[in-house]
């Protein structure tokens, strides 16, 4: 939420620069996470200057061109070409000279000397919408004669700059999303250290009832849904442009004014934090306001232009006849204020969060105001606020305040009470807390003392604190005011020593394996484990149906539980693709979930959930580029499934030990899967089907290896560590050139001259692969090497021709191998 350093001032006084603003606010867990300076006009009128026209004479060249002498203060008079109608000698006029930049829009241009017709013409008088004063363009702007020739512009027009803080608001402090809200925090803040300040609330003591004119009734039919709806009429108002500090206030936040009356709402809500609408009265049929219900599929047209069909859940403001507002989310196409408006019916009301949270996730609204409502607002404050935005429709557009306030409460809202102890208050911060400290925080932070006593305090919470109902939630409070950089770190650790669990051995593994990969050139990334479900439409290797769904989704988006790491690292190369960084190596560590109907168990709700820890590993675009001693190479699934088999001996696992062999899937344009002796699938590669890359926009190959980091930890549980001796006896090296069918892998060959004899066969290579002329169809060349070694004595050659016939006797009739 953007806060403006200025408007933040209005409502409590100090002196800090805002630089130091965003560390105090960010120290009392207010995160800012940027400051901007922003200025009213852009530019800040830099360069244009207060002159006077001496002289005022037609252009020889032109009928409609004028030549003026101006002067601006600074010694010799300047010629300026002057197109403007209303021109004349003896005028105080707005000029910008060589080198002012002025602005439309995003787009800049400089003022050049220059020669228009023949004539040299040395800067430019200008009119209100080329400095970004107004819009009128139909002449120079003409100044009173009091105005000073030679005053610099934005000292004329009193042009000040701004500052934005970019403020984080956790979900929980709905009491914070407004300056208000913002300034209690820095007041309580200020207090605590000392320093002087007040804090500022705008009195509505001047509001009174002018008559009783317009007349319209409020009624609640779903009191659960709207506890508290209050309204007030102004009749006679003049709707308009607000005010230029008004207009500067929501451009300092990055709001456009609209007109006054909606100037106002939007004033109230990012100052106060309490959201309003206003309706033109004269539009409210029967002279009635009804929040209710409305049946399933009712269409409603919002402000928009956009048709919904309502839900029966959905909140709706109607007047006896039709629908006009979306309660608490956005008004409606009808019945809003236009230039033609000249009655006017405030809204002040409290909504439930939930009913709110929910009409706006089902219609994909979300809003300032929904923002704030599902949130929670104060219910307390319903009033003040309406009296102070009927105060401003009468001072900015006139009108009489025409009704009693119609204010209907279905409930009361009384403060939270919490019982807070001193003893757990240290116990918690791990620090001793002055008593008088703690009561001047809570106190700072409009807490009532009820009663107290040596042990503790009984204190009333403010309704708009709904994160603060119970004594840690003060704590916490406390504790973020008095300064988590204020509680000291001890030199001394108290610990008790535990045996190292499975979790132990495999948080030690990843962070071995993360190293590992790391120093491979790989980065590691996290991404959110909520994701889209229409990522898993129509896909069989993941199906929709086994999806872990959000009740409440925040979003679209973000509406189902993973069940695979891909598409996480494919938005991740997307984002990095489109910031030109196309070669990547990417890996990821983090839970996979699955919902599985048929395991559904009325006793046990979580029976159908499971989660699963996996691995993920991503290649995409170059591995090397830009060397001269290397020729540019792409990444390819040979270079992934190394990478697996690297972890996985690194890990302890042996490879002649895993069964290899071809996966078919929608998510893969091919892969293979490896799996243990029992079948046991430990990991996935391959290369990503081009319809899944196009989902994402990438243009690149991607290749994604999927390890199974719970099934890999249960493998290689019984292993035990073992050291031997370096072997003293050379090893021996022998080569075969197989001709095979082209569907044999060479996984297949390295398992079986493995298993033909596992104690001298230490090593199977795969050196060359040829397919093409001078084979029979359907067959492929394997050359491959072969080691053998005795660890006890010299290998002579009768025991290597033994093994080596028997291996390729093996290879022969298990598959149909033959050497050329």
């Amino acid at each position: 939420m953007n806060i403006s350093y200025n408007w933040l001032k209005e409502f409590v006084d100090f002196e800090l620069s805002p630089m130091e603003l965003a560390e105090a606010l960010t120290s009392i867990g207010l995160e800012v996470g940027g400051v901007e300076e922003i200025q009213a006009i852009k530019g800040g009128l830099e360069g244009l200057v207060i002159g006077e026209v001496l002289t005022c004479e037609l252009h020889p060249n032109s009928d409609h061109m004028h030549v003026t002498n101006v002067n601006i203060g600074n010694g010799e008079p300047v010629q300026i070409v002057c197109g403007a109608p209303n021109v004349a000698a003896g005028q105080k006029v707005v000029v910008a000279t060589i080198g002012t930049k002025l602005y439309d829009g995003d787009d800049c241009f400089t003022i050049k000397k220059s020669k228009l017709r023949g004539v040299d013409s040395c800067g430019m008088i200008c009119a209100e919408d080329e400095i970004g004063i107004g819009t009128d363009h139909s002449g120079i702007i003409v100044l009173p004669n009091d105005a000073v020739v030679g005053t610099l512009a934005k000292d004329y027009y009193n042009i000040k700059s701004d500052y934005v803080l970019e403020v984080d608001i956790t979900p929980n402090r709905a009491d914070a999303c407004s300056h208000y809200g913002v300034a209690r925090d820095l007041y309580a803040y200020l207090i605590q250290r000392g320093i002087p300040t007040i804090l500022h609330k705008p009195s509505v003591d001047a509001f009174k009832v002018d008559n009783n004119d317009l007349n319209i009734n409020v009624s609640i039919e779903n009191s659960e849904a709207c506890p508290r709806y209050a309204g007030i009429t102004i009749k006679g108002v003049t709707v308009k442009e607000s005010p230029e500090w008004l207009q500067n206030d929501l451009r300092m936040i990055g709001l456009r004014p609209i007109n006054n009356i909606v100037d106002i709402t939007n004033y109230i809500l990012f100052a106060y934090g309490h959201p309003m609408h206003c309706f033109d009265a004269d539009k409210i049929k029967g002279n009635q306001v009804i929040v209710k219900c409305l049946p399933e599929g009712t269409p409603f047209v919002t402000l928009d232009g956009v048709e919904h069909k309502l839900s029966s859940h959905d909140l709706m403001i109607c007047n006896t006849e039709e629908p006009m507002c979306i309660g608490g989310v956005f008004g409606g196409l009808e019945s809003g204020t236009t230039e033609d408006t000249k009655n006017v019916f405030l809204e002040s009301a409290y909504f439930h969060p939930t009913w709110i949270r929910k009409t706006a996730r089902r219609h994909g609204l979300n809003t300032d105001a929904s923002f704030r409502y599902e949130r929670g607002i104060d219910p307390n404050n319903t009033i003040y606020i309406l009296k102070l935005a009927a105060l401003m429709v009468k001072e900015l557009a006139g009108g009489e305040i025409s009704s009693e306030i119609k204010d209907v409460s279905c409930k009361d809202f009384p403060p939270f009470r919490v019982e807070l102890s001193y003893k757990r208050v240290n116990e918690l911060i791990g620090k001793d807390i002055p008593t008088e400290t703690v009561k001047s925080i809570v106190k700072s932070l409009e807490m009532e003392v009820v009663a107290e006593t040596t042990e503790g305090l009984t204190l009333d919470v403010p309704q708009y604190r709904v994160d603060v109902q119970r004594d840690c939630d003060v704590i916490e409070d406390i504790l973020r005011i008095y300064g988590y950089n204020n509680v000291e770190i001890p030199t001394t650790l108290k610990s008790s020593l535990v045996a190292e669990t499975e979790t132990d051995k495999s948080n030690k593994l990843q962070n071995l394996i993360a190293e590992q990969l790391v120093g491979a050139g790989f980065n590691e990334i996290l991404n959110n484990s909520l994701t889209k479900a229409a990522y898993y439409d129509e896909l069989c290797s993941y199906p929709a149906q086994n999806l872990v769904r959000l009740m409440n989704p925040l979003s679209s988006d973000l509406n189902v539980m993973r069940e695979t790491l891909l598409f996480g690292g494919l938005e991740t190369i997307a984002r990095n693709a489109n910031h030109k960084s196309p070669d990547l190596k990417l890996f990821e560590f983090g839970n996979c979930y699955y919902y599985r109907d048929e395991k559904r168990n009325e006793e046990k709700a979580l029976a159908p959930y499971s989660e699963s820890y996996h691995l993920g590993l991503w290649l995409t675009g170059k591995d090397k580029q830009g060397s001269w001693i290397h020729a540019d190479e792409e990444n390819n699934a040979y270079m992934l499934k190394a990478f697996v088999e690297n972890i996985f001996s690194r890990m302890g696992l042996r490879m002649r030990d895993v069964a290899i062999e071809n996966l078919n899937t929608d998510i893969y344009a091919s892969a293979i899967v490896f799996k243990t002796q029992g079948g046991k699938r430990l990991a996935m590669l391959g290369s990503v089907a081009r319809k899944i890359l196009k989902q994402f926009d990438i243009d690149n190959a991607v290749f994604f290896a999927d390890i199974n980091w719970i099934e890999v930890m249960r493998s290689i549980r019984s292993l035990k560590v073992s050291f031997k001796e370096l072997p003293k006896f050379p090893a021996v090296r022998r080569d075969l050139a197989l001709l095979v069918d082209k569907s044999v892998q060479f996984a297949q060959i390295e398992k079986l001259v493995f298993d033909t004899d596992r104690k001298l066969v230490k090593a199977v290579n795969l050196f060359d692969v040829y397919e093409g002329k001078h084979l029979e169809p359907g067959k492929k060349s394997y050359a491959i090497s072969i080691t053998l070694q005795d660890e006890t004595q010299t290998l002579n050659d009768k025991v290597i021709d033994k093994v080596m016939q028997k291996i390729i006797k093996s290879l022969e009739t298990q598959v149909n191998a033959r050497l050329r």
